[in-house]
């Protein structure tokens, strides 16, 4: 990036990984876009930065309110350089367990609140032609946990929609980074994380033992939003980016060996996957 003032814009800035990523974002000088779905949540981050910050209510799921905050940050800033996809939640429950319409939020928020706030900067972005955008997956975009298949669906669909995204874009001058962020030392085990209230009986040893109610990790994550917020800054004003971004020594014990294993299968059965030829 050049040393040109950027503007961000943040969505999900209440707690966690989205409102450390603001106040860091706020401190290296940048104009920056706080979004939350209660602006009350994020009052305090925008009244220290009157000359840089612009604090607005913004709920992904509401198209109005989307259109309303790209507006606005166009009024106040003229450009939006920098997107970052944060707003988002967990969800625990067997796959036979979920709620349909549980499934439907979490992927209205998760996806389909990504998929808009992208569409909604694109315009600018490529009228620009330059911009980077940030799409915060998980390390359950590249595996799943039982308790976790939906979560994990909409993740997985965020990182192969980048990924297509990604080389759309990159000839514009737009680059796509995917961030898969292990266990933070956020709110993502307290509020952020949701569950099915239909408990079946058979499930108790795989998916009930990481209910929401049985997840004791809250507080105890390794990983430090602040050090993740200024790595992501980072990323921002560098020259070469990662589709990518691994954060946390968890994420790395987590995702090697599952990428070996993948691997390992592949070998395994690379006889039959050959037969299938003409």
């Amino acid at each position: 990036m050049s040393q040109t003032i950027k503007t961000w814009l943040i969505t999900g800035c209440s707690t966690g990984l989205g409102r450390a990523l603001a106040i860091e974002v706020l401190r290296s000088g940048y104009n920056t876009v706080v979004t939350a779905r209660n602006s009350k949540d994020i009052q305090d981050i925008v009244e220290n930065y009157p000359e840089t910050a612009l604090g607005l209510a913004l709920d992904v799921t509401d198209k109005n309110q989307i259109k309303n905050a790209v507006k606005k940050a166009l009024e106040r800033f003229e450009t939006i350089d920098i997107l970052v996809n944060n707003a988002g939640y967990g969800y625990r429950s067997a796959v036979e367990e979920a709620n349909e319409d549980d499934i439907n939020a979490l992927f209205d928020t998760n996806f389909f609140g990504t998929v808009r706030m992208i569409k909604a900067v694109l315009p600018t972005m490529r009228k620009q032609k330059s911009g980077l955008i940030f799409n915060v997956s998980s390390i359950a975009g590249r595996f799943s946990n039982p308790g976790s298949g939906y979560y994990s669906a909409t993740k997985y669909a965020v990182e192969g929609m980048s990924d297509a995204l990604s080389k759309e874009l990159t000839p514009l001058g737009i680059k796509v980074v995917v961030i898969e962020p292990g266990a933070f030392r956020t709110d993502f085990a307290g509020r952020s994380l949701t569950g099915t209230q239909t408990e079946i009986q058979d499930y108790i040893e795989t998916a009930g033992k990481r209910r929401k109610e049985n997840d004791h990790t809250h507080g105890t994550q390794p990983g430090d939003p602040h050090k993740a917020a200024q790595t992501t800054i980072k990323i921002a004003e560098s020259d070469t980016v990662p589709f990518r971004l691994l954060l946390g020594s968890d994420a790395i014990q987590v995702i090697r060996p599952e990428l070996e294993s993948q691997l390992k299968e592949l070998d395994n059965w690379k006889k039959i996957s050959l037969s299938t030829d003409y």
